[in-house]
């Protein structure tokens, strides 16, 4: 050959100077990826070198996904790679959301220690689309409030909640993920419905709307208290509790006691967080050990 003709190489040749097994190589020849630019005189297949520039770009689009007929069709003209990257974005963003419902499975089931039961409903919850998530959030806010009749601040407890299904991102992050399939987990869990019933069912209404409105008041006073070491059987405690709880209302306190036990339910205050990540707020701190306080406070004075 002169100086003027190009450079032919074997099979073998190629793929040495691509850093591909020969296999590949051959395997991609026979599918008319990489045609050879001639033959030797013994009908060995030949290639320039255009099929080391074929052989890096089919190994890349390899990598992203491409199937074999997508890349051919690529390399023939038929299609534009700009219009294969469009449609495998969307594949992968379907992807990788799945992977994330999947992974919030997991995580789930390993901070809850979740029955064999519950692993099975929230699996489930990965293959229905958002669409489809919404709807069970708004079922289980139907069937909340199903028969009740609400006051005004019921009707702002429903209002909140109706609003949750419209929280729920097609895109979410990881830690929406996971608020999503364990909010899902939690509101088809029939026992959680029935005591968020209860909650909305009971009490008369004034002793509703203190409930509703007590949860700043307890925060600053017996979260303080908390804080400061006082104890709920204490004298000191009994100041506290007056600050919280109008002292001209001792006939109250012990149904509001009552009251505040079915509040101070950790599976609600999960429901509310979990809302809140899905809102892309940040959560408040927790309630519970405040209002444990004050419930034993109550029930101490009453002892007394």
């Amino acid at each position: 050959m002169n100086g003027d003709q190009p450079t032919l190489r074997t099979i073998g040749q190629l793929a040495r100077r691509a850093g591909l097994p020969v296999r590949t190589v051959r395997f991609w020849s026979d599918a008319g990826i990489l045609p050879p630019a001639g033959r030797s005189h013994g009908n060995f297949r030949l290639y320039d070198d255009t099929a080391v520039l074929r052989c890096e770009l089919v190994r890349t689009l390899r990598e992203l996904g491409l199937g074999l007929e997508t890349i051919r069709q690529v390399l023939a003209g038929r299609t534009s790679l700009a219009q294969v990257a469009e449609v495998h974005v969307a594949a992968l963003d379907a992807e990788i959301s799945t992977l994330r419902l999947r992974r919030a499975v997991l995580s789930t089931v390993a901070r809850r220690g979740s029955t064999p039961q519950e692993v099975t409903r929230m699996r489930d919850l990965i293959d229905l689309s958002a669409a489809e998530r919404r709807r069970i959030l708004q079922d289980f806010v139907d069937r909340t409030f199903a028969g009740l009749t609400l006051d005004s601040d019921g009707e702002v407890v429903r209002a909140w909640m109706r609003e949750i299904p419209a929280l729920l991102p097609d895109d979410p992050t990881d830690e929406q993920a996971d608020a999503a399939i364990e909010l899902a987990g939690l509101v088809t869990d029939p026992a959680f419905t029935g005591r968020l019933r209860r909650i909305l069912a009971e009490p008369a209404d004034e002793l509703r709307h203190l409930s509703y409105d007590l949860r700043p008041v307890v925060l600053e006073h017996a979260g303080r208290a908390l804080a400061d070491g006082i104890t709920p059987e204490s004298h000191r405690a009994a100041a506290v509790v007056d600050r919280i709880i109008e002292p001209t209302l001792p006939g109250l306190r012990e149904s509001l006691a009552d009251r505040l036990e079915l509040l101070a339910d950790p599976a609600l205050e999960r429901f509310w967080t979990l809302a809140a990540v899905l809102q892309g707020r940040s959560p408040g701190p927790s309630a519970i050990p405040a209002f444990r306080w004050l419930i034993t406070a109550v029930r101490a004075r009453r002892a007394g």
